[in-house]
């Protein structure tokens, strides 16, 4: 079947990014393999992830990927449509099953299937803890796993700042790694830390290689602490993280009870 949602919101978000003057650098686009599934594996520092590490995809080798998303983006009125034109994939986190099968299926066909393992955006904007599904994916479908790190992307759009999209000319690295292969046998703890190990020696690289930089003393709030930024460190993320999660279970409660 015909992708007939995916290029037009791909040209829409270029429109916009080019009307912010977003100067996008994309690194490793040798990478992307031309055929083939692979489960493309990125870092998650802010909402617009999705949009520019498919388009890495997309400009690297014309590869369109689907992304493992939380249902409620399906649910909303304007992106639960999109989302499902794109073909990108559900996923219940009281049930992870079935989005987990539709992944491997979408794999085994030959698909790019996109998953964030940290889960949720990183306050800090380093790695998080990963979970082993992209792991267990890539071993289930007998396909490579596809290391990409973003940096910038933070600065237009994260959680805890003004949902306003208007910062102008930020430099948004795109990087790509090289295909991470499985070998019979492997477990999908030690393969998610070898993931893990790979995607934080790219994030390095990237930062140093970052040409922006604040553009003022308030404006250190995009960069983490070993950079001189006054991001949360991993551990103050992590805990707001948990006051966010509890906070949002009782809301879940209360509209449960409600019913």
């Amino acid at each position: 079947m015909a992708d007939l949602v995916y290029p037009p919101v791909i040209g829409a978000a270029l429109t916009v990014f080019r009307a912010l003057d977003v100067r996008i650098k994309i690194v490793g686009a040798e990478h992307i393999p031309a055929t083939g599934g692979a489960v493309l594996v990125s870092n998650h520092i802010s909402y617009l992830d999705f949009l520019f590490a498919g388009l890495g995809a997309v400009r690297g080798g014309k590869r369109k990927t689907r992304f493992m998303a939380k249902d409620d983006v399906f649910k909303h009125g304007v992106s639960g449509p999109l989302m499902r034109g794109m073909k990108h994939i559900p996923v219940d986190r009281t049930d992870g099953q079935p989005a987990y099968d539709a992944a491997v299926r979408a794999l085994r066909a030959g698909e790019v299937v996109g998953v964030f393992p940290e889960a949720t955006i990183s306050r800090s904007f380093m790695l998080k803890k990963f979970k082993t599904g992209a792991a267990r994916m890539a071993a289930d479908s007998g396909t490579p796993l596809l290391p990409v790190i973003l940096w910038g992307t933070q600065q237009l759009w994260t959680k805890g700042r003004p949902k306003t999209l208007t910062k102008r000319h930020v430099p948004v690295t795109i990087m790509i790694g090289e295909p991470i292969e499985l070998a019979p046998g492997d477990k999908p703890v030690m393969v998610t830390r070898r993931l893990r190990a790979a995607m934080s020696e790219m994030l390095d690289r990237a930062q140093r290689e970052y040409p922006g930089s604040p553009s003022g003393p308030e404006d250190t709030w995009w960069l983490p602490v070993h950079l001189g930024g006054t991001a949360p460190t991993l551990e103050v993320a992590e805990a707001e993280d948990e006051v966010e999660a509890t906070a949002k279970a009782e809301r879940r409660a209360a509209k449960e009870q409600g019913r």
